[in-house]
């Protein structure tokens, strides 16, 4: 028997079907973490990257990401999203970015965050890759995923 759902007993790829599932209030979030230099970080906080206010792009670029999940994520159902925030904590190395989507839908957004702190941290990369070649993402994680 196949226990991955994803994919058929034939061995070909499919979009589970989760027309049974009830509709629940449901929350995700993700966090990742982006390394910079400490120039690249005094730079970032002063507002002086020269492509321009670089966590607010970013904040707008996880924003936009989540909302395109479905499009990105080939078997990802696309979702009705009630509400999707990005955030950034400056740390001594770099930026963490969480971030957190909810919907009342079939099945979860555990995608669609760990998208938006995905495509924040290229961001973050794209604009500051000019002054910083020694940038570094990773850690990017669920932290949480719940269901009511």
């Amino acid at each position: 028997m196949n226990d991955l759902s994803h994919i058929t007993k034939e061995g070909a790829a499919q979009m589970v079907d989760v027309s049974d599932k009830p509709v629940q209030a449901r929350e995700a979030i993700a966090e990742g973490f982006i390394s910079l230099q400490p120039e690249t970080l005094r730079l970032l906080q002063a507002g002086q990257m020269k492509k321009g206010e670089v966590l607010g792009v970013a904040r707008i670029a996880g924003l936009q990401a989540a909302k395109l999940t479905s499009q990105l994520i080939p078997l990802c159902h696309q979702i009705a999203l009630s509400k999707v925030s990005v955030d950034f904590t400056i740390e001594s190395s770099g930026v963490r970015i969480t971030a957190l989507a909810k919907t009342s839908a079939q099945t979860g957004v555990e995608m669609e965050a760990l998208t938006a702190v995905s495509v924040a941290a290229l961001t973050i990369y794209d604009m500051c890759k000019a002054v910083d070649k020694t940038m570094q993402i990773g850690e990017i994680r669920l932290l949480q995923k719940t269901k009511v």
